[in-house]
């Protein structure tokens, strides 16, 4: 009988088998240059931080549970036909803006081959669950912060690649998107923590907003200049959070739905005094809340048949996380055709209403979208 390889024959063979971008993150990449001299490289680069509205897959390379997770049917089956991560039964907000913007679907930071050609498109950090609080659902999700310091790493890529100069300049031209704060105010609802005394809502507010103000002059210090935001949604008319109130109430959590607000004015005066004192600080900011509320509302007015009850999930509104029957509970019931709902699942839009959004935040004008539109600041 032949003698078993010795640990050092395996290693040797498992180092051949491994592709050396895996390996070696980043280390064999190579920008992809223009064959045109006049064409500046990296092109407008996109940038996206945040949760579950832009996680384009991250969640499905870390150890979490499948409440962070949408790597499952039905997810994704409208578009790509097959799970990729998104919470949706499509497309994000992110991935149509990338569409506008002439540049392939951003993939995420952590989909192994992603860095191949040294991020020249943008990536993706964004993660199902994460907040502005390092807190937040600690321990399941790529935080706000680890994320800025998976960014820092193709800064430090870039530096290497380009030189620091040419590096910051491309910095400079890149838009820097984020989405991030509902899940800081839904572990409130969500979990065990004690509900916060009103008294306490603005002390809390601005704690998210300190650790978002801080993520933003970050990356403004390594060269960023432009940057959009959504503000956050009425949290308390979510189908996720509708079934909390008493069976006789259809109403929202109106709780929920004020710490949103209180967010949301904390944020517009954050960036306008970060504008006021930033040179080159240009922002876009989306007024998400008062748009969801509309179609949620007024669904016909957009096209849509259904505002306020998901298409897929259980119970009152279908507002049981149990969409694709891998989660606590697993019961779920489907509806025949996405496009007529404003809600896929109990906290996340259909790839319809997610497109919608997009093109306001594209194109729109103030007061939906102030004081720039995405399409300003990528063309400028």
């Amino acid at each position: 009988m032949a003698s078993p390889p010795s640990c050092a024959v395996l290693w040797t063979l498992f180092l051949l088998l491994i592709p050396t971008g895996s390996w070696l993150k980043g280390a064999e990449c190579r920008f992809r240059r223009q064959a045109e001299k006049d064409v500046d490289w990296p092109p407008a680069t996109f940038f996206i931080f945040g949760d579950s509205y832009f996680d384009a897959g991250n969640n499905n390379y870390i150890n979490t549970s499948t409440l962070d997770q949408a790597n499952f049917l039905p997810y994704g089956e409208t578009f790509f036909h097959f799970p990729t991560g998104r919470f949706s039964d499509g497309r994000l907000i992110s991935d149509f803006i990338a569409e506008q913007a002439g540049l392939p679907l951003v993939p995420p930071f952590l989909q192994p081959g992603a860095e191949e050609n040294c991020y020249g498109n943008g990536v993706n950090f964004a993660s199902a669950g994460a907040g502005a609080l390092v807190e937040t659902f600690q321990g399941w999700v790529i935080s706000l912060r680890r994320q800025l310091s998976n960014y820092r790493k193709v800064e430090r890529l870039w530096r290497h690649e380009l030189g620091k100069r040419e590096a910051k300049r491309a910095m400079s031209r890149a838009i820097y998107l984020f989405s991030i704060g509902t899940n800081d105010y839904f572990t409130l609802f969500l979990t065990n923590s004690t509900i916060l005394p009103s008294s306490s809502h603005s002390s809390y507010v601005a704690m998210v907003i300190a650790n978002l103000t801080t993520a933003i002059t970050e990356v403004y210090g390594g060269g960023g200049r432009k940057f959009g935001f959504l503000n956050l949604g009425p949290l308390g008319c979510l189908p996720g959070l509708r079934i909390l109130q008493p069976e006789d109430n259809g109403g929202c959590l109106e709780e929920a739905s004020r710490l949103a607000e209180l967010h949301n004015e904390a944020l517009s005066k954050m960036l306008r005094r970060l504008a006021s004192h930033l040179k080159g600080f240009k922002y876009s900011l989306y007024d998400f809340n008062s748009h969801a509320r509309q179609l949620m509302n007024e669904p016909s007015k957009y096209g849509f048949k259904e505002g306020r009850t998901a298409c897929c999930g259980t119970g009152r509104f279908r507002g049981a996380y149990s969409c694709g029957g891998r989660r606590p509970v697993k019961k779920f019931e489907l509806c025949e055709n996405p496009n007529e709902y404003v809600f896929w699942d109990s906290f996340h839009l259909t790839e319809r209403a997610y497109n919608h959004m997009a093109d306001q935040m594209w194109a729109g004008a103030p007061p939906l979208v102030k004081p720039h539109n995405l399409r300003h600041l990528f063309r400028n």
